[in-house]
């Protein structure tokens, strides 16, 4: 053991644990401590774009998570991909910005998260973006000053995404120039977490420039085992290098940086949580926090590919030739189909009855196979993606011990439409996608289905569709979620863990529910605030 001491010790480099870093280290005067379990993010296939498919099952930076049998999906098992290196999952996701929907944070609110309304945390997005937008001459302008880089690319994208927006026109869906503005229903390009052609992430954003100061130290490849409690207070932590076991303490705070798997994971491993639970595992209990781990939400989505009569992304990428030109190009320009993400139309719209937008719609101008553990493969002949997915489900999962390892991966056991409100969304949301499906735009493009025709779907076809086909689309939170008090939640406002003092969970797992849309952007914004509040609590 190997004791040294600091004012903050942030656990997991992701996309939290970057921001934390930089703004906790800005002034100077507090000693900080950032461990990682996984490494380096210097890496081709992180920095491009399109790489991303490459690093979706890659065990050197993945995670490589899988759920338990979900009942709620005809007893399938899921692939959960998570980030296991510098950035964390702002490292291998597919880099769309969306901050999410007023009411979505307006209901932080009202579940007990108070001072994380709309209105507040509009306020933190419009501090920490850069905009990098086409103007009306063709010409690049920037927008905002921040550190996050968020590009419209909507020059770059391939050709055959324009039909994706007349397809909008024909549903009567507004054509969105920024689904993050004022209005934000209808359809559009989507922005992207790129700069200059390359992938901007948590780490780019705020990492690098941190690294430069004195005053933060940074610790790869080490697994924390758990956090050290002595007397109702978080002390420190315990953690693992190669086989090098060390302890690090913490004169002011330890912040769980780790993600919506673990995080709670690592409360638990800690002696909080629901204390039978860890009783069980031989885990000596500290606190008895019984919503530790409880509360998990994700989005799930349904797909339909189709065959193209106009050429697509399969073109160039569903072939060796056309893919060595795209990587010649790429390294050459940074431009080209390698250098924008395969999510190039997205956007929210609303079901039959709903207010306001219940789903999202994402157009892909590719498609492809996904193996559950493999790389994606992109189709030869040319075809196309369409996707709906409900952005706010009701129904909550849940993370718990396998054991009391570390090393062994938790449980996690989505519980997919498990409350009526969600089957009904899930019919609704395949209705949408009938009706899009026949638009006249998309019968003009589609020389035939390459998968079942849901057209001629009632509703119960399209609840038993979407339970065989739905899958996640990675947004795991709300498993340390905010609250009111210690029997319906893991923190307070302030992100603090109920009952022990000096520990806060900072990250996707701290959402008191699931914003409507890809989640990383409210992440980020999540650790900017919640930078912003333990500075505040520890101002000198």
């Amino acid at each position: 053991m190997h004791p040294s001491t600091y004012d903050f010790i942030i656990i997991g480099a992701g996309s939290a644990g970057c921001v934390l870093a930089d703004k906790l280290t800005a002034n100077g005067r507090f000693q900080v401590l950032l461990i990682e379990a996984g490494g380096t993010d210097r890496r081709f296939m992180i920095k491009m774009p399109m790489g991303y498919g490459f690093t979706f099952s890659d065990p050197r930076v993945n995670w490589r998570f899988s759920t338990q049998a979900d009942a709620g999906l005809n007893g399938r098992v899921a692939y959960w991909p998570r980030g296991r290196v510098i950035g964390g999952s702002s490292s291998i996701n597919a880099m769309a910005y969306v901050r999410g929907l007023p009411h979505d944070f307006d209901d932080w609110q009202a579940a007990g998260a108070h001072g994380w309304d709309w209105d507040t945390v509009k306020a933190t997005y419009d501090a920490m973006e850069r905009h990098d937008e086409r103007a009306a001459n063709g010409r690049r302008e920037q927008r905002g000053t921040g550190p996050v880089w968020v590009s419209d690319l909507s020059d770059q994208m391939h050709p055959f995404s324009r039909h994706f927006l007349r397809a909008a026109q024909d549903m009567g869906w507004a054509s969105l120039s920024d689904m993050n503005g004022p209005d934000p229903e209808g359809l559009g390009y989507v922005r992207s977490t790129v700069r200059k052609g390359r992938r901007w992430s948590s780490a780019d954003a705020f990492l690098r420039p941190a690294l430069r100061r004195k005053n933060l130290t940074v610790i790869r490849n080490a697994l924390v085992e758990r956090v050290l409690i002595q007397d109702g207070r978080a002390v420190g932590v315990q953690y693992l290098k190669g086989q090098l076991q060390s302890i690090a303490t913490a004169a002011r705070e330890v912040i769980l940086s780790a993600g919506a798997i673990n995080s709670p994971q690592l409360l638990m491993l800690s002696g909080v949580g629901p204390a039978a639970h860890l009783q069980h595992h031989g885990v000596q209990v500290h606190l008895d926090l019984p919503e530790v781990g409880q509360g998990l939400q994700d989005h799930l989505a349904v797909s339909h590919f189709f065959w193209a009569n106009q050429p697509t992304l399969n073109r160039t990428l569903g072939n060796r030739v056309g893919q060595l030109i795209a990587g010649i190009r790429y390294i050459l320009t940074r431009r080209g189909p390698l250098s924008v993400p395969v999510n190039q139309c997205s956007g929210f719209a609303r079901t039959q009855g709903a207010k306001p937008p219940d789903v999202q719609i994402y157009c892909n101008p590719a498609s492809y196979s996904t193996p559950a553990t493999g790389t994606p493969q992109v189709d030869r002949d040319d075809g196309f993606l369409l996707c709906v997915q409900p952005s706010r489900p009701t129904s909550r999962g849940s993370i718990s011990l396998r054991s009391a390892r570390p090393t062994d991966a938790p449980l996690i056991q989505p519980n997919s439409l498990s409350t009526q409100e969600d089957r009904d969304t899930a019919i609704r949301a395949g209705r949408v996608l009938q009706e899009l499906i026949q638009t006249p735009t998309i019968q003009r493009i589609t020389q035939a289905r390459r998968d079942t025709d849901i057209v001629p779907m009632n509703d119960t076809a399209l609840l038993e569709n979407f339970r065989t086909r739905a899958g996640t689309v990675f947004h795991p939170t709300c498993t340390c979620r905010m609250g009111g008090n210690a029997q319906n939640s893991v923190l307070d406002e302030r992100l603090r863990v109920h009952g022990v003092a000096g520990l806060r969970v900072i990250d996707a797992s701290s959402f008191p529910n699931i914003t409507s849309g890809n989640t990383n952007a409210p992440t980020m914004m999540l650790a900017y605030r919640g930078a912003e509040l333990v500075l505040e609590d520890h101002a000198v």
